[in-house]
């Protein structure tokens, strides 16, 4: 990351295109990028900015919770709209394209606000690490001609949260969170069932004490990741026999901890090339 003067000229860059524009509609989920981004276009555009964010039994019910409270501690508008994407067949199916159609399902009715209500743009919080992973959201926002103003400012994640605390908001260290259907094994069925059990699992986790995590579904199997700097607590007999309690009590059959630990994204290491391209 290049130094002060650098950073500087990319929230400069930043500014200069929320200035630009018009009457904003910003796609937020809570998580720093968009809650950054969010809390910038309120502080340039006022009154001409509404953050939107997505409900549907893909978003855990306390990031919800979290991102209203959020809006709410920096005072910029922000409606909760409902999602159907689980009544898309093809995000159903869980391929490597669902993300795909979650955020077109999204867009689609940003779009839709946007007309109706007179806004000028539609803009999310991509990044420029974003460009690096996979991520078929990216090809939605392409389509609907979603703004992408951090990305284009040449901001990185990192850099995204020394802004963030620069400008005291309290998400500048918030652990990335993707929806809970990037928990669920490609090509098993996403529903509001199995989206309810690894919400149950991750609450469990979190009223352990553990920050950082993922709860991975395989059927009758459980995989847990847990960051590498708490592995430590979970590499014990006591919490071993507690994962066990809890996600058998969840109806998994078989109970497992990953040893490499959390890493965003896990579940695409199992995508073929074919089925990434969806």
């Amino acid at each position: 990351m290049g130094g002060d003067g650098e950073l500087q000229r990319k929230l400069d860059a930043l500014e200069q295109r929320l200035r630009g524009s018009g009457r904003l509609l910003v796609a937020y989920s809570g998580g720093a990028d968009s809650a950054f981004l969010a809390s910038a276009a309120h502080r340039i555009l006022g009154t001409r900015m509404l953050a939107v964010i997505a409900d549907s039994p893909s978003l855990a019910r306390a990031q919800l919770a979290d991102a209203v409270s959020f809006a709410n501690e920096q005072g910029f508008p922000l409606e909760v709209i409902q999602t159907s994407e689980l009544d898309r067949p093809d995000y159903v199916r869980n391929d490597g394209a669902r993300c795909f159609h979650c955020k077109d399902e999204l867009f689609t009715m940003m779009e839709s606000m946007r007309q109706e209500r007179g806004y000028d743009t539609i803009a999310y919080g991509v990044n420029v690490d974003d460009q690096g992973d996979f991520r078929p959201g990216q090809r939605a926002a392409g389509k609907h001609h979603v703004a992408a103003p951090l990305l284009e400012a040449g901001l990185r994640k990192q850099e995204i949260r020394e802004l963030a605390r620069a400008a005291n908001l309290r998400v500048w260290d918030k652990p990335a969170s993707a929806c809970l259907s990037s928990r669920v094994e490609y090509g098993r069925p996403v529903t509001r069932e199995v989206l309810g059990v690894i919400e149950k699992g991750e609450d469990a986790i979190r009223k352990l004490g553990f920050r950082q995590f993922r709860v991975r579904h395989h059927g009758e199997m459980v995989r847990i990741e847990i960051a590498r700097d708490e592995l430590d607590r979970a590499l014990t007999g006591e919490m071993a026999a507690e994962f066990t309690r809890i996600f058998k009590a969840l109806g998994f059959r078989f109970v497992t901890l990953d040893l490499e630990g959390f890493r965003s994204g896990s579940m695409n290491a199992f995508l073929s090339v074919d089925r990434l391209m969806g």
